[in-house]
C-alpha cells in the first residue's frame, strides 16, 4: 500500500470508537519486527482489546486513518510536567510515509495546548534505528533503565523539549 500524505488524517480517538480488535492487530503487526530482537518481549503482547480500551480511558489517543482504514496510533499519558508517549504504531504497509512523524506532531501540539513543555518516551536498547529516528525528531537520551529481573539496561528514556 502506498499512502499519500494528503490522504492521511490524524485525529483524537472518537468517543464512540469500537474497533479495538483492529487497533490491537495494528499495534501487534507494527511491533512484530521486534520479536526475537528485544529482551524482554514487548509489553504489546500483553494487550487485549479490553485493556487497550481501558488504557484509552486514561490516556489521550490519536489515530492516523485513510478513509475508514486504520494506519497508526499513539497514546499520550499525562504526567506532572510532561506527556509520556507510548504505543506509537504504524501499519507496516504504511511505514515510510511520515505517519509516525505526524502522530508525534499531534501529541506535540496537544502537549503545548495542555501546558506541558516535554514529551518523553522509551525505546529498547536493541532498537538503534528507533533511537536514531527519534533523535532526528528532536528527542535526546536522558537515562537508561532495566526491566524487572534484568541486571543490564534494557530501555532508553528519551525526551523532547517543546519550544
Amino acid at each position: 500500500m502506498t499512502v499519500a500524505p494528503d490522504q492521511v488524517g490524524i485525529a483524537r480517538l472518537p468517543a464512540d470508537f469500537d474497533r479495538w480488535n483492529e487497533l490491537l492487530a495494528l499495534i501487534l503487526d507494527a511491533f512484530a519486527y521486534m520479536n526475537g530482537i528485544i529482551d524482554p518481549p514487548s509489553s504489546a503482547h500483553q494487550l487485549t482489546p479490553e485493556n487497550l480500551a481501558a488504557k484509552a480511558d486514561s490516556e489521550t489517543v490519536f489515530l492516523a486513518t485513510a478513509g475508514e482504514e486504520l494506519l497508526g496510533c499513539v497514546f499520550a499519558a499525562e504526567k506532572l510536567n510532561h506527556f509520556y508517549v507510548g504505543k506509537l504504531a504504524v501499519a507496516p504497509a504504511a511505514q515510510g510515509a511520515g505517519i509516525g512523524k505526524h502522530l508525534l506532531g499531534a501529541v506535540e501540539q496537544f502537549a503545548r495546548e495542555s501546558g506541558k513543555p516535554i514529551l518523553e518516551l522509551q525505546t529498547r536498547i536493541e532498537l538503534t534505528g528507533n533511537q536514531m529516528a527519534f533523535g532526528k525528531l528532536g528527542f535526546v537520551e536522558t537515562s537508561r533503565t532495566a526491566h524487572e529481573g534484568f541486571d543490564r539496561p534494557t530501555s532508553i528514556t528519551m525526551r523532547k523539549m517543546l519550544g
